[in-house]
């Protein structure tokens, strides 16, 4: 694991030590962002699971991570707001 210069956080930190998928995103996230901001990422990425009811399984779904995977590291775009303003509450 070498360390890189990450393009999200703009530091240089220790980079992954494999790329997170099998394709050309999985290579460049390996190649562009540091574990910090990946761990971030993590979080994140759970949160929008957990905040929307996703179900993985659903082509939709990892559409929709994966864009906002896009707009989180790369800062490509917008990504989705989650309401925290009911947290802890459950509303119908």
């Amino acid at each position: 694991m070498s360390d890189i210069t990450c393009v999200r956080c703009g530091q240089t930190r220790a980079g992954l030590e494999k790329a997170p998928f099998r394709n050309p995103t999985g290579v460049r996230i390996q190649a562009q962002i540091c574990q910090v901001c990946w761990k971030e990422w993590l979080g994140y990425q759970t949160a929008l699971i957990n905040h929307y009811g996703l179900d993985v399984r659903e082509a939709d779904a990892r559409e929709f991570l994966m864009r906002n995977m896009d707009s989180y590291l790369f800062k490509t775009g917008d990504t989705e707001n989650i309401d925290t303003t009911k947290q802890g509450s459950i509303e119908w």
